[in-house]
């Protein structure tokens, strides 16, 4: 074992404390769920669900699409459910414009006492709802075309 002399430890611990500190941050940071779901695959991962299951593999193209973004919202939601029974809570969804071959996201909208098609399909914030619609669109244009 190697000695040294006690001012050369307490520096080092010094030095090893500054650094703890520095990944206590790193750790205690939150990591805001849009950055963690960029793609389908990491919404299965935050949900714990194989994202290859046969499930998201069958049906018409917009039955899997309908499939995936099930798994999307409830995965950006981070447990959030819409109380249908609290019509002052928003409940937003993304709304589409169509251009050309495709849909394209135009803007988020916030529903209050009135439900639409797609209401497993809200969030519960704007930021969210455009973060979807803009990052999804491809998702979202198989399921509603």
């Amino acid at each position: 074992m190697q000695t040294i002399d006690k001012n050369e430890a307490l520096k080092r611990l010094s030095s090893l404390e500054n650094e703890a500190k520095e990944l206590r941050k790193i750790i205690d940071t939150p990591v805001k769920i849009t950055d963690r779901v960029k793609t389908f695959e990491d919404a299965c991962e935050v949900l714990g669900i194989e994202s290859d299951h046969d499930s998201f593999q069958e049906g018409t193209p917009d039955e899997i699409a309908y499939k995936k973004l099930k798994v999307i919202v409830a995965a950006l939601n981070e447990g959030w459910k819409p109380n249908w029974d609290n019509s002052s809570e928003a409940k937003w969804q993304p709304y589409f414009d169509m251009r050309g071959s495709g849909l394209v996201f135009a803007h988020a909208s916030d529903w209050y006492s009135y439900s639409s098609v797609g209401s497993r399909l809200c969030f519960y914030s704007r930021e969210l709802c455009e973060y979807a619609g803009k990052q999804f669109q491809s998702i979202y244009n198989d399921y509603l075309k």
